[in-house]
């Protein structure tokens, strides 16, 4: 049985493809999904998809996510990652594993950039590698959950 993971959106990732492509690139979100679902059922993971513009949303879907019994959760928090309290707590407060990723590389750009709000409560961080970041991430979530599902 696919182990249940959660792949949340932040603010301003819908309009990928369109927002500044020479940082962001000109994929899509519902293609980063699609290969999210595909790369998913490969490591036997069942991915729900989500993005939302609404950092109270995010919270929700965090806290929805514990009690319906997700194992794990991606987060791409966009700009929320470099200022929501809100988040970090949401994640401590659920005990989810959570794996903070980002297409670009984030250290390489404006000062105010460099702060994660998030990773503090984070597994880890995958930063950098365009729509691979997310893959990056559920590779690093089925090494994490995989072990727990054969006991």
């Amino acid at each position: 049985m696919a182990i249940p993971i959660l792949v949340l959106n932040g603010p301003n990732l819908n309009r990928l493809g369109k927002r500044e492509p020479g940082i962001y690139g000109s994929t899509t979100l519902a293609e980063i999904g699609e290969r999210c679902t595909a790369a998913g059922a490969r490591l036997g993971l069942s991915v729900d998809f989500r993005q939302s513009n609404h950092e109270g949303v995010l919270v929700d879907w965090i806290h929805e996510a514990a009690d319906a019994g997700v194992r794990g959760i991606a987060l791409n928090a966009g700009a929320y990652t470099h200022t929501s309290v809100a988040l970090h707590d949401a994640i401590r407060a659920v005990g989810l594993p959570v794996i903070e990723l980002h297409l670009s590389n984030v250290h390489a750009r404006e000062e105010f950039r460099h702060h994660s709000f998030i990773a503090p409560a984070a597994a880890g961080v995958i930063a950098g590698f365009g729509p691979m970041s997310y893959i990056l991430a559920l590779e690093a979530l089925a090494a994490m959950l995989q072990p727990a599902q054969d006991s």
